[in-house]
């Protein structure tokens, strides 16, 4: 079913209800009357006749209408009772106050189970467990008792109430914006956040989805929903939980998975999710996000009323990744004729006084910046808004005539305005203009640098969105039947791990370059292998019992002489003896060492949050040592690949250091996407790791592979 009817209820029974004050189930009824809820409100106690003046019901099941929502504010073992009840009503959703559910256990986590299916029998769905509730703006549905919630055209989710009443604080004391609803999402034991999204995605009065979570349960689903959402409207999102210690305390809140990670920030980012960091630029960004056009490039136009204040923007814009480039010749010419000699017209635009005696040049400067084709947006910085303050009170009403040449521009042009004023706290009338028309204001330098930045970003994002993955992994459609038939095999034997060879089987049948080789069960055997070859060889041992061969004295390298080959043979079995003396050990791969070049990893593992993902990164101990590594959620297009590689600090070396030839990246991106199809055709694959791969100056060899099954329970 849809939420409509959760999230846009006719009518709302308060099971809880209470003549007690500072109870839950009397501020609520309180609020919904006060506020003029347009729906019925049913409280809900048998030991109450009426409260605030309603009739007051023993059980939902009791009422007389129909009842779309039931808010319930009793203690956590009285829900599998109180929704058997919503269910013989039939209740369409509920609102879960309570905790003691799966943020707190084994015990809690038994509970929840027991809610969910109890609600799942009869079609009801969940908000929470563990949550402040829900408010709809539209509705006057205040399911929180929050004071003086804006109303607006953001939509809110919050896994912490505390945060949401520090956005919604800031949002009436900082700003014009408003929300159109805020859920608080709790547990999201039932009600997932892709659902929400999807439910707002829809909303023609949502023109933003602002997001705070610590921990999410399908993640892959939410990549999927917020792929389809970004490109109609821009979702923002702090994510908590990056530190051990964030991580920690997010579990407890919220009993689901959390930590930021490499993989989440960049599906996060894929999916054209606005992803903030600092808790001070979160309902900033949706302001900005919500009331402006994206930009159409990066490039943004300074203008200041002195040096100071310009040179920092500057900078902090270079760090956010932003150009600012010396304006056109034209643009220049026409400053000229507007400001005073001593300004400076190139980027940053200081006007130097030019404003001073008459402050609605900002506005026609702002016209002549916004004209340059080579602008995507301008950032205005400094004293604006406090001429009248500062200087004379007739200077207020200049100010006032450029706010509403500024609001205008910005739907004539396309293009986006941010200001940074040091008397945004003064609440000028001229800067109150700005919000009018959608302008954001701040008095900090870093949060409107931060405001234009994301313009940037979602613009980008917008533009490019044609070649973006959808994050559906389309199963099975290239598997091999050699590679289903070594996965038979392994399971016939009760392996997850395939064998070294198996595995380079399945690659080479799915296409993969992997280097020669040859199994030998005896010494003799080994020689013979070798002596086929021209060049040095490699032997390994081969043993489901042994994964890590290095680490078990199980690999040899540069073996050049027979000789050589038999004694390395010998201390492989002692070596892999001593290590698990029960060791089924299968014999020894005898291989020619691989061409020159650059080792490198491709690796795949099945996130908890996100599905499968593949990493990428230089290879063998230099993997461990530096971590430069970056990944994607899977599937990944050739795009995604280059820009994998391109991402790493490493990408340098394979352009050829110190007269090495370039390696092939073209056979680089492909086997990463091939890895991609890969695990798309074997769903039974947990894990994949190619370490080392050798990247040539043609082509590439794939010398060591390593597959991981699932459970079979869970394929």
């Amino acid at each position: 079913m849809t939420l409509d009817a959760v999230l846009d209820a006719a009518s709302v029974a308060v099971v809880g209800a209470s003549k007690v004050e500072t109870k839950r189930g009397f501020q609520t009824i309180r609020t919904l009357l006060n506020e003029k809820y347009d729906g019925e409100i049913y409280p809900v106690n048998p030991k109450e006749d009426t409260i605030l003046g309603l009739k007051c019901f023993k059980q939902v099941s009791d009422i007389e209408g129909p009842v779309d929502l039931a808010l319930i504010a009793t203690p956590a073992k009285t829900l599998p009772s109180v929704l058997e009840d919503c269910g013989r009503k039939g209740v369409k959703g509920a609102v879960i106050l309570a905790g003691g559910f799966g943020e707190t256990g084994a015990e809690g986590r038994r509970l929840e189970d027991q809610v969910v299916a109890t609600a799942g029998k009869f079609g009801i769905r969940l908000i929470g467990p563990n949550t402040s509730g829900m408010i709809n703006l539209k509705k006057s549905m205040n399911l929180v008792g929050m004071r003086d919630v804006p109303k607006g055209d953001i939509a809110l989710l919050s896994q912490s109430g505390n945060m949401a009443l520090t956005l919604i604080t800031e949002a009436r004391l900082k700003s014009r914006k408003g929300f159109s609803y805020y859920v608080g999402v709790g547990n999201e034991a039932d009600i997932r956040f892709h659902e929400y999204l999807e439910f707002f995605r829809r909303d023609p009065e949502t023109r933003a989805v602002l997001m705070y979570v610590e921990g999410m349960r399908q993640g892959r689903e939410f990549l999927q929903q917020a792929y389809k959402t970004t490109r109609e409207k821009p979702v923002i999102l702090l994510k908590s939980g990056r530190s051990a210690k964030g991580k920690k305390s997010a579990g407890s809140h919220t009993g689901a998975l959390a930590g930021i990670s490499a993989v989440a920030k960049g599906a996060f980012k894929r999916a054209g999710i606005i992803m903030i960091e600092n808790s001070d630029q979160l309902f900033p960004a949706a302001e900005a996000l919500s009331s402006l056009p994206p930009m159409k490039n990066n490039n943004v136009a300074i203008l200041a009323d002195g040096g100071g204040h310009a040179t920092i923007a500057a900078d902090v814009l270079t760090d956010l990744g932003l150009s600012i480039p010396e304006l056109g010749e034209k643009t220049q010419d026409r400053l000229k004729k507007i400001l005073p000699a001593a300004a400076s017209v190139v980027n940053p635009v200081d006007v130097a006084g030019g404003t001073d005696a008459d402050p609605s040049l900002f506005a026609d400067c702002a016209r002549v910046i916004l004209n340059d084709p080579k602008v995507g947006g301008l950032l205005i910085v400094g004293l604006f808004g406090g001429y009248g303050i500062r200087f004379a009170e007739s200077l207020a009403l200049m100010e006032e005539d450029a706010a509403h040449q500024m609001g205008k521009m910005i739907p004539q042009k396309g293009k986006p305005i941010v200001i940074h004023s040091l008397f945004s706290r003064e609440k000028p009338h001229s800067l109150d203009l700005c919000r009018y028309y959608g302008i954001p204001v701040t008095d900090s330098l870093d949060i409107a640098c931060k405001n234009i930045a994301v313009l940037s970003e979602y613009g980008e994002y917008v533009r490019s969105y044609h070649a973006r993955a959808t994050f559906f992994m389309n199963w099975e459609v290239k598997a091999n039947k050699g590679g289903r038939k070594i996965l038979a095999n392994a399971r016939a034997e009760g392996r997850r791990a395939l064998l070294e060879p198996e595995a380079k089987r399945l690659l080479a049948a799915q296409g993969a370059p992997v280097s020669e080789e040859h199994l030998a069960t005896s010494a003799k055997e080994a020689v013979a292998r070798f002596k086929a070859f021209d060049g040095p060889a490699v032997l390994k041992v081969v043993s489901p019992d042994i994964l890590h061969k290095s680490d078990a004295g199980g690999v040899k390298v540069g073996l050049a002489s027979e000789k050589e080959v038999r004694a390395a043979y010998a201390q492989i079995l002692k070596s892999a003896e001593a290590c698990r003396p029960d060791a089924d050990i299968r014999g020894v791969l005898v291989c020619p060492m691989a061409p020159k070049g650059v080792e490198v990893i491709i690796g795949t593992k099945t996130d908890d949050q996100f599905g499968p993902v593949i990493m990428y990164g230089l290879g063998g101990v230099m993997v461990e040592i530096l971590k430069d590594v970056s990944f994607r959620v899977l599937p990944i297009s050739r795009r995604s690949a280059r820009r994998m590689i391109d991402e790493t600090q490493s990408a340098p070396v394979l352009n050829g250091v110190r007269g090495e030839p370039a390696c092939d990246k073209k056979a680089l991106v492909e086997l990463l996407v091939l890895c991609s199809e890969i695990v798309e055709s074997y769903p039974e694959i947990e894990e994949m790791d190619l370490n080392p791969v050798i990247v040539h100056h043609e082509g590439l060899s794939v010398v060591d592979a390593r597959i991981i099954l699932k459970e079979e329970e869970t394929c």
